[in-house]
């Protein structure tokens, strides 16, 4: 009897001591990576010789050159590259397949691709971004394709396939008469690329349903088609009524998320700015009483300059003479707002433009019309992050962070271009990329 009481204890006592065992977290493995030149997104000037301490999925501390790495670390050495937080890109269309005219335009993208076919090419564009060392996109619409970005943002979570982060703004809300498809039959019901309302009670509906489905943006179209007058200024149709937008805003804003508002100029605009979007997008012309109301109420301003600049009519056709008065009003306002210090953010408005075009083209574009080089990085990075609400988590180089780092060769603050290049791409702490370190 005695025997067996004892052979019971011992048993037990393995037995807590197994389960003991298996409750201790395993601590993850260690990276260190040496930079030659670190921007860390905030810092007005870079820092030589640091090492990044990765653990995880997270940053861990940032050092000088000096601190000790502990034994069974692996080392990845950029020892000869710059680094810098991994980009976001505010403004994408992962659904879009560029708008080439001379391949069918905007229409050919919902008329002659299937849903399966899109999917394909929308994993192809979360590939291609996280291989140029975007690591977080904010998709602005699918574009037709219902709620695809939510999806593919869900694939990317679970493992399924390779992809950034992904701020999903699902189907965009404009008003009949307000987008694509236009210009067939009447009699025929053709697809829209966005969700059509016209009320405040179906506008306020259709950011229900949107956010329901997991929108973490709303995207609105307060302006749609543009042209220019006879005085040669460029115009633009409003779309959703101050109501609309308002019921929209509201609804969003309880649900705890943001709205963006894609407006050009004019009567659109305005209402966008007093109906309570969050960032204005594009906003080509923009008038001097405006960008001080954007101040003051703190928008965030997302431009888009490079598609303004392909793809233009012939001069002396009436979109010709709209595709010019776009470019040349835009870079106006872009310099307005630079001067007012609004809240700018990296946005290309890729998808417009095709995903074989390099997604860092936008940089050289803010750089040629006055924003400096660590400006034009901190859109990208810092002040993007503040706006998508995860400022110190991503944009930024600093303990805590999500461990998205990007490396190039050479110094981007002396040639902006190189970013269109960049050699290695890590990840939420995994390596993606890696051309530079050994």
């Amino acid at each position: 009897m005695r025997k067996l009481i004892v052979c019971v204890f011992i048993s037990l006592l393995l037995a807590g001591n197994a389960v003991r065992s298996q409750s201790v977290p395993s601590v993850a493995a260690l990276t260190v990576i040496r930079c030659g030149s670190l921007i860390d997104g905030v810092s007005a000037t870079p820092r030589k010789n640091q090492l990044i301490f990765v653990r995880g999925q997270r940053i861990e501390k940032v050092t000088e050159a000096s601190e000790q790495i502990p034994s069974g670390a692996t080392v990845v050495d950029l020892s000869s590259a710059t680094v810098l937080p991994g980009f976001i890109d505010s403004h994408t269309h992962i659904f879009l397949w560029g708008e080439d005219p001379a391949k069918g335009g905007y229409d050919a993208n919902i008329l002659n691709a299937g849903i399966a076919l899109r999917a394909a090419r929308a994993t192809f564009a979360a590939r291609r971004a996280l291989e140029q060392g975007f690591t977080t996109l904010r998709d602005l619409e699918t574009e037709g394709a219902g709620y695809g970005d939510i999806e593919i943002k869900e694939a990317i979570q679970e493992g399924t396939i390779p992809g950034p982060r992904i701020f999903g703004a699902t189907r965009a809300i404009s008003t009949t008469g307000g987008y694509n498809l236009e210009g067939y039959a009447p009699e025929l019901e053709m697809p829209k690329g966005a969700q059509l309302v016209d009320g405040p009670v179906e506008a306020r509906k259709a950011a229900r349903q949107q956010l329901e489905h997991g929108a973490d943006w709303i995207k609105v179209y307060m302006t749609h088609r543009s042209w220019v007058d006879k005085q040669g200024n460029l115009v633009s149709q409003p779309t959703l009524t101050l109501e609309e937008l308002k019921a929209v805003a509201d609804e969003t804003h309880g649900w705890g998320k943001k709205v963006a508002c894609h407006a050009y100029n004019g009567i659109g605009l305005q209402r966008a700015l007093d109906g309570g979007c969050d960032s204005l997008e594009h906003g080509l012309e923009i008038s001097d009483a405006q960008i001080a109301q954007m101040a003051r109420q703190g928008t965030w301003y997302c431009p888009t300059l490079a598609p303004y600049y392909g793809d233009w009519a012939p001069e002396n056709t009436p979109a010709g003479k709209r595709d010019r008065a776009r470019a040349r009003v835009h870079e106006t306002s872009f310099r307005k707002a630079l001067q007012a210090h609004l809240k700018i953010v990296y946005g290309t408005d890729i998808g417009g433009i095709p995903w074989t075009e390099p997604i860092a083209q936008e940089f050289p574009r803010m750089v040629g019309l006055g924003m400096p080089a660590m400006d034009a990085i901190q859109s990208a990075t810092s002040r993007a992050a503040e706006m998508l609400d995860m400022k110190g988590e991503i944009g930024v180089v600093a303990p805590g962070a999500f461990a998205d780092i990007v490396a190039v060769s050479g110094d981007p603050l002396k040639e902006i271009g190189i970013l269109e290049h960049v050699r290695f791409v890590m990840h939420d702490g995994s390596i993606f990329r890696n051309e530079l370190a050994h």
